[in-house]
């Protein structure tokens, strides 16, 4: 680890980006050159002090977890991410194979969507990135760690994770997250991760392991979809996806027909909190 370096890279970083890069307001009182410290720590999950002592050389050194998360949350580029993590002394992280790194350009249209349900995903199904009302309507789904980060994992060893949408739909969301699954495993070349989560879930699960002997490929969500919250009821909506080049990451974004039930419940979630499962 380089205190000197890390914590240079980390100032000159933060005060190169502008509060509306990451999309916050600027307030006509801020006189701080680009970002301020609590910026970054709120943007990056971390206390301000963990943050501050960070610029000031006198911090821990940070998990590959935080670094990437401070990754995330000063926009970097990938090869500025790979500096970060040399800086803090971690190895690099693998760019041949899938990465949890979201880019710069996604990232800036995330940050245009706080008032809306929206968050990125890897193609196994890992949530990295929610806007409030993302985390409002579908929980917070970054906190989880091991093969429990994969929707599809959850949704077959964790049967609350199915209470996002209405037991008729359970079967047909069941072939398809497998279908999703057999997808990325077959286009990243039988991946470790994607191998080792098959793996895990054949073992874990029965249900899982039919459905993955019927080879089934080709099953998408609808763009239309039925989710449950535990205070709103049911919500119509209409996910719209934005995939990466590289089809292993997306940016799902959750919206409602004007003048309907749902529509008036969407405006709700930016004064609720995040939801537990």
């Amino acid at each position: 680890m380089d205190r000197s370096q890390l914590a240079d890279f980390l100032r000159r970083r933060r005060e190169a980006l502008q509060p509306e890069d990451v999309g916050l307001v600027k307030g006509p009182r801020r006189r701080t050159p680009g970002l301020r410290r609590e910026d970054v720590a709120a943007l990056t999950g971390m206390s301000v002090d963990y943050y501050v002592r960070l610029e000031q050389e006198r911090g821990p050194q940070p998990s590959e977890q935080m670094t990437a998360a401070l990754a995330r949350g000063l926009r970097l580029s990938l090869d500025e991410r790979d500096h970060l993590f040399r800086l803090a002394g971690h190895p690099t992280p693998g760019r041949l194979t899938r990465t949890d790194h979201v880019s710069p350009a996604m990232m800036r249209v995330l940050d245009r969507l706080e008032d809306t349900p929206a968050q990125v995903v890897t193609d196994l199904a890992e949530t990295l990135a929610q806007t409030r009302p993302a985390t409002a309507l579908l929980g917070d789904q970054t906190r989880f760690t091991g093969p429990a980060r994969s929707m599809i994992y959850r949704w077959f060893t964790d049967l609350r994770s199915r209470s996002l949408y209405p037991e008729a739909d359970h079967d047909l969301h069941g072939r398809i997250f497998v279908s999703q699954l057999r997808t990325a495993h077959v286009r990243s070349a039988q991946s470790p991760r994607s191998t080792a989560l098959v793996r895990q879930l054949q073992a874990a699960s029965p249900e899982f392991a039919q459905l993955w002997d019927q080879h089934e490929v080709g099953f998408q969500h609808d763009d239309r979809k039925a989710l449950i919250h535990p205070e709103l009821g049911e919500l119509h909506l209409h996910c719209q996806v934005l995939l990466a080049p590289d089809q292993a990451q997306a940016l799902l974004i959750f919206t409602a027909t004007p003048g309907t039930d749902s529509y008036d419940k969407l405006k709700l979630l930016a004064v609720m909190g995040a939801r537990t499962m």
